[in-house]
């Protein structure tokens, strides 16, 4: 009952929230009418940002989505994001159907310019899209860098720090070796 009842406040505090969103960010927001985000999850929608829910997505306390000036995020149907989760898009982030994250999953779709001389240079980064399929498990504190693209059924093991290309039905770990002396 009380789970029930935490869930309607969320669907019921979404709704009212994505209303206010909707007002300043007209045609670059789009959601279904029934929505559940948690009452302190962030979003920021940058200038001529976009941002597009598909039905049903779920999204848990301590989260932050946050698309940056002229970028564009897709979350698509089913999408189910953990505790704690972040996304900063500065370019073009996919999240494929049925996608569920494990709590604190960190997705980048770019870094920061550097050189040898400044080091790194304030508010100038280099991007890439990133594509992540359908029904892929992403597990607790992954974090997706920029120019990935992970495929349909694929499963992400906790810790693991993600680049590159990764074929539909993979399982994807990162083995690590602990030594003590």
């Amino acid at each position: 009952m009380r789970r029930m009842f935490g869930n309607l406040i969320s669907v019921i505090f979404s709704f009212i929230k994505f209303f206010f969103i909707k007002l300043f960010h007209w045609n670059n927001f789009s959601y279904k009418l029934i929505e559940r985000f948690s009452p302190n999850v962030v979003i920021e929608i940058g200038k001529k940002a976009r941002l597009l829910l598909g039905k049903s997505v779920r999204v848990h306390s301590g989260s932050k989505i946050k698309i940056r000036k002229g970028a564009k995020c897709n979350i698509e149907d089913n999408v189910k994001i953990n505790y704690n989760c972040i996304i900063v898009c500065h370019d073009d982030i996919t999240i494929g159907s049925g996608t569920e994250f494990g709590p604190s999953v960190y997705i980048y779709d770019h870094d920061h310019k550097f050189n040898k001389e400044n080091g790194v240079i304030s508010n100038q980064f280099n991007t890439e899209p990133i594509e992540i399929g359908k029904n892929v498990w992403i597990g607790a504190n992954t974090i997706i860098l920029k120019g990935t693209k992970i495929g349909d059924n694929c499963v992400i093991g906790a810790g693991s720090v993600i680049k590159g290309e990764y074929p539909s039905g993979s399982v994807i770990i990162q083995k690590r070796e602990t030594e003590v002396k």
